[in-house]
């Protein structure tokens, strides 16, 4: 008797399986979002050609039906996650994604998605992760991206977008990471959102100051990315001072003046520091040489003058030190070119005299007599 009921309960198990549990709002939803895409540009073998909604999308199991690029709720009634396969998809992000109201990550990463991103993304108040990047979506970036309270990840980069970005950025407070590199973006760094651990916003058209305001309470920063824009003045003291940061990428920039001040009692996370291709005058900061861990330093093509610290040819940390294409005079510490010296780069075109010839360090050679009293005002060089 027992058996007898057990395989009853089986049976009803997955007879109720094979009905529809899909909420109806989450299949048109779906299957809007496959209808925005060309049908020419869903291969046979893809993940959305076996998107047939003859059968529901949270049915179980998945033998040829809904395979993949949807996953669905523990009661297999609600669509979660969007993540489609990265072979070429092309089409445009329908406005009616907002009725999948439990989704919590949307990932079309590597596809030919173009048009704008809708605002009723607003709608999707679970989104924990978004990742657009490298597709050719346009536009702007649409304010109401910043209602998404849950979103952890927002990936927009290597697409099209233009204009501003959004005022309220810093409203996104479940904000961990923001990637919105190789777009056309403009205008200036809004307050970002204090629980940041990694920003990038490198290769777009970006400009302004970079402002203690902008980033005022984020203890929990790692990563700065902010390369290949026009950023300009001066990068103040307290920049390097955020407690918590790691990765530093400024270079390419119209940056004038860097503040460096020695790190709060000789602590800092602080390992590589690239502010390379800017327009950097005056003296090279020694204070660099007082962070305990940084491996890797570019001041390289900028207007710097002045020696080499020594305090940079004692740091046992430093692996990687680019000082070429400045105006540094005088004698290069000789610990650089001691027999188990372990770094690596250039000192090369500055104005230094006694660079061992034979040292890759000092490759490319140094500038002409003429250019450096040139640059130091018909003084020679000390």
């Amino acid at each position: 008797m027992f058996n007898l009921v057990h395989f009853l309960l089986f049976v009803l198990h997955h007879l109720l399986q094979a009905q529809a549990l899909t909420l109806p709002q989450d299949i048109s939803a779906l299957k809007a979002f496959k209808s925005s895409i060309k049908q020419s540009s869903i291969p046979s073998w893809s993940c959305l050609a076996s998107w047939d909604f003859s059968d529901d999308p949270c049915a179980v199991p998945h033998r040829t039906r809904f395979i993949c690029g949807v996953s669905c709720s523990p009661d297999a009634t609600r669509i979660t996650q969007i993540t489609l396969d990265p072979i070429g998809y092309s089409g445009q992000l329908t406005p009616l994604i907002s009725q999948l109201t439990q989704l919590t990550t949307l990932d079309l990463s590597d596809n030919y998605f173009f048009g704008r991103i809708p605002s009723s993304i607003s709608s999707l108040r679970n989104l924990q992760t978004l990742t657009l990047t490298s597709n050719s979506f346009s536009g702007s970036i649409p304010d109401s991206v910043t209602a998404l309270k849950s979103l952890e990840t927002l990936d927009l980069s290597h697409n099209a977008l233009s204009g501003k970005l959004p005022k309220s950025l810093n409203s996104l407070t479940s904000l961990k990471r923001l990637d919105l590199s190789y777009n056309k973006l403009t205008g200036f760094l809004p307050k970002l959102p204090f629980n940041l651990l990694e920003l990038a916003l490198k290769a777009n058209s970006l400009s302004g100051y970079v402002s203690k305001s902008t980033f005022d309470g984020l203890t929990r920063l790692e990563v700065v990315e902010l390369s290949d824009n026009s950023f300009s003045g001066t990068l103040g003291a307290w920049f390097f001072l955020l407690p918590s940061l790691q990765q530093v990428d400024l270079a390419n920039n119209s940056f004038t003046h860097v503040e460096i001040s020695k790190p709060a009692g000789g602590n800092s996370d602080l390992v590589a520091v690239n502010l390379g291709f800017n327009k950097i005058e005056g003296n090279l900061p020694a204070n660099f040489a007082d962070y305990p861990m940084l491996s890797s330093l570019s001041l390289r093509y900028n207007r710097l003058r002045g020696a080499i610290p020594l305090g940079y040819s004692k740091k046992k940390s430093l692996r990687r030190l680019f000082l070429d294409g400045n105006f540094l005079i005088g004698t290069p510490p000789a610990e650089f070119f001691a027999g188990d010296t372990e770094v690596t780069g250039s000192l090369g075109d500055n104005c230094l005299r006694g660079c061992p010839a034979n040292s890759q360090l000092c490759s490319p050679r140094q500038k002409s007599y003429a250019i450096c009293k040139r640059a130091y005002s018909g003084k020679p060089r000390s």
